[in-house]
């Protein structure tokens, strides 16, 4: 029964980062033909901008994409220096997810790493919308 259930637990595993690979190869893709810094290129607009006026923790976040994909790291920063640090965090997570989930294994990811981002992401969210905060998306 054991064997029965890591085999479940594989193909889970190689669907999510079969789904996660792909999108983000289109996104990619996208983005190395399409310019998000360009107003005139079409491009999603954040439901939390729209609606509040506000930067989301993730708003830049393309425009970051981007600007390293062209090797433009200080307006990476200042796109959005937030997801440059919890994005590769987000991804070791995810890789240790997989790593056990491909064993067989049951593990939680701790509730303090929830609470880390959430909460990292909300300080986030009110200081860049701070008058005078230098960091703006370009």
């Amino acid at each position: 029964m054991a064997a029965r259930f890591a085999t479940t637990d594989r193909r889970r595993v190689a669907a999510v980062l079969g789904g996660l690979t792909a999108c983000s190869i289109v996104g990619v893709g996208y983005l190395l033909v399409a310019d998000p810094h360009d107003p005139a290129v079409p491009m999603p607009t954040c439901p939390t901008k729209l609606v509040t006026g506000l930067d989301c923790p993730a708003c830049g976040g393309l425009r970051m994409t981007r600007s390293l994909l062209t090797g433009d790291w200080l307006r990476a920063v200042r796109d959005n220096a937030y997801l440059l640090v919890a994005l590769p965090a987000g991804i070791a997570l995810l890789a240790t997810w997989a790593f056990h989930a491909w064993r067989g294994e049951r593990r939680r990811t701790p509730r303090w790493v929830a609470v880390a981002f959430l909460g990292t992401a909300a300080a986030w969210a009110v200081v860049r919308n701070l008058p005078g905060w230098p960091l703006r998306p370009t």
